[in-house]
């Protein structure tokens, strides 16, 4: 039981340790030309008006958090670059209405602790400040297998931008 548990904190360590630069990578990787945005399949489906920025600062371990309205509920939620999809866990998911049953859980994701069943789901809403993002994309995991549900790239691919540097994330809406 131990041995996962310290695993998972060498992991984390070695996430905090090289976070900013990874972190800033993927951001700048994220950044598409102005050309290639154009031609996207996937263009943003953001509400009218929700053309601002939301500047999100580092906490003490390297991370970004936020707390974004999803179903008319505040979450926290920690932006991870690395997850394909907003991942929410089991207690999020009741608190914006949610309804998730043990049959739902039908596909599995990779974790630091392994593989774990996952149920799909689609948000309607989720916003943070000014910016707003309709259908959201996300997976929701059995309880205790997550401590904070993850803001993933479903939510950030969708916006015009986002950028981290100086220890500040910017999202563009």
């Amino acid at each position: 039981m131990t041995r996962p548990i310290l695993w998972a904190l060498g992991v984390l360590a070695g996430a905090v340790v090289t976070g900013g630069s990874v972190i800033e990578q993927v951001a700048r990787i994220g950044r598409a030309p102005a050309s290639a945005a154009a031609s996207s399949a996937t263009a943003p489906d953001l509400a009218p008006g929700t053309g601002g920025s939301v500047t999100l600062a580092q906490d003490l371990h390297g991370h970004f958090r936020a707390h974004p309205e999803v179903e008319g509920q505040v979450l926290r939620m920690l932006v991870d670059t690395g997850a394909t999809l907003c991942i929410f866990t089991r207690e999020d998911a009741g608190r914006i209405g949610l309804s998730v049953t043990d049959r739902d859980f039908t596909d599995r994701v990779a974790t630091a602790n392994g593989s774990v069943p996952a149920a799909r789901v689609r948000v309607r809403q989720m916003r943070i400040g000014a910016i707003t993002v309709r259908d959201v994309d996300a997976l929701v995991l059995p309880g205790g297998r997550l401590e904070v549900s993850l803001l993933g790239m479903s939510f950030l691919r969708r916006l015009r931008g986002f950028e981290v540097g100086a220890g500040r994330m910017i999202l563009r809406g």
